[in-house]
């Protein structure tokens, strides 16, 4: 009996898939496995200093009552395992109060005389290598500068290059460098940011690829454009592997669509729709994704700071449930409840996931059969709690039976020696 298909067939087959090989491979390569941070906290760019992050965790455990105040909130907020979530929570206000902090010479800095946002520039990129040479910079750390649209165009490139040419001046780039780019509009945006980018890495002889940036999805024609095309995917791939991360701007986006300004949230219909979207375009490419922030400001009497951390534990609860594992804060209080939501919903499903990726793992017996994408899938939740400090690395150990190299092995689907 022969067979139908012979080695003539296979080969037909292969170069009719050629393309969609080399698609797969070069626009679709997966998860880098590189730490996301959980939030992005915004300053103005001339508030910057070395001991901003210190200050502003102690005053977040302050507002909060340290860890006993932690563990009184957890508990007012429905959080499982509130006395453990205050102490983590303390501990992380402590250490690591910013995980992401971006210094922002747009709407946060507002228009101002050339001098002066040249000054600040400067000065904010010689406060940025102070606090990175004295181990006090967040792990990831930035600016953001003005659009590319035609008013702004010229002073944004200047920032830039600005900000750039000094950092390098002062020593080598930090290697957390986050970059944003505001209010995109079009693909061909972003293709002018690779231009720049080059230029700025010919210039100062900076390994080709080293700048990237982050793209700020806030006006509706990057999501449907005239054409009907999507542009927020087109962009990611038109980024030549430069676009880190797409971040959703609550209120810019929800205001150029004619949200009332008392209806506009992270959790509005326009703003699940274009997150979707963003959320679809950054599928298998490696690019992050960040929600956006609430105006609603913990500060003021007490009854107003309950409900602001309620109302911003429920929504950092909420983008975290949908699958986007960053959002934004504006202020320093907002890090307990950021906090508090994050570790909760790294830790309410501790216990099951790690059961599950134990059994699979040691191939014990169980009444869920996972496949290894689905291993994947658990041991991914868990890294992403074990690298923001939810969880322990004796937790992995205990309850999955492995340790962290293998964890991260089967999270990014890597062989581990």
């Amino acid at each position: 009996m022969s067979n139908t298909f012979d080695e003539s067939t296979l080969a037909s087959v292969e170069a009719k898939l050629a393309a969609t090989d080399r698609l797969l491979e070069t626009s679709y390569p997966g998860d880098t496995g590189a730490r996301q941070p959980v939030h992005t906290v915004y300053v103005p760019g001339d508030k910057f200093t070395v001991g901003l992050p210190d200050a502003w965790g102690s005053n977040a455990l302050a507002a909060a009552g340290n860890a006993a105040g932690l563990a009184k909130l957890a508990a007012k907020l429905n959080l499982a395992e509130p006395e453990r979530l205050g102490d983590l929570v303390a501990a992380k206000l402590a250490s690591e109060p910013i995980e992401d902090l971006r210094l922002d010479f747009e709407d946060g800095y507002g228009n101002r005389t050339d001098a002066e946002e040249d000054a600040a520039v400067l000065a904010a990129a010689d406060s940025v290598s102070a606090a990175v040479a004295a181990g006090k910079a967040p792990a990831c750390i930035g600016i953001r500068f003005k659009c590319f649209e035609a008013p702004t165009r010229a002073r944004g490139i200047r920032t830039l290059d600005l900000f750039i040419s000094r950092l390098v001046a002062n020593g080598p780039l930090p290697e957390g460098l986050r970059l944003t780019l505001p209010k995109v509009t079009t693909v061909d945006q972003v293709q002018a940011m690779v231009f720049l980018a080059e230029k700025l890495e010919e210039a100062h002889g900076l390994e080709a690829g080293r700048i990237r940036f982050e793209v700020q999805v806030e006006t509706p024609q990057v999501i449907i454009a005239a054409d009907g095309t999507h542009p927020v995917a087109q962009l990611i791939h038109a980024g030549k592997g430069r676009v880190s991360s797409l971040h959703y701007g609550t209120y810019d986006y929800s205001a150029s669509l004619g949200v009332a300004a008392g209806y506009q949230s992270m959790e509005h219909p326009v703003a699940d729709f274009a997150k979707d979207v963003m959320q679809v375009a950054v599928a298998g490419t490696g690019v992050e994704l960040s929600d956006g922030s609430t105006n609603i400001i913990p500060a003021g009497d007490p009854e107003n700071i309950a409900a602001a951390w309620e109302l911003h534990a429920r929504l950092v609860s909420r983008h975290l449930a949908r699958g986007i594992y960053q959002g934004w804060d504006m202020h320093e209080n907002q890090l307990v409840t950021r906090y508090l939501a994050t570790f909760a919903f790294f830790r309410e499903g501790l216990q099951a996931a790690g059961t599950r990726l134990r059994n699979y793992v040691h191939q014990i017996n169980s009444a869920i059969m996972d496949e290894p994408a689905t291993a994947r899938a658990l041991a991914r939740y868990i890294h992403r709690g074990v690298a923001c400090g939810a969880v322990t690395a004796d937790e992995v150990t205990e309850l999955a039976q492995i340790t962290l190299p293998e964890l991260e092995a089967i999270a990014l689907n890597r062989s581990h020696a």
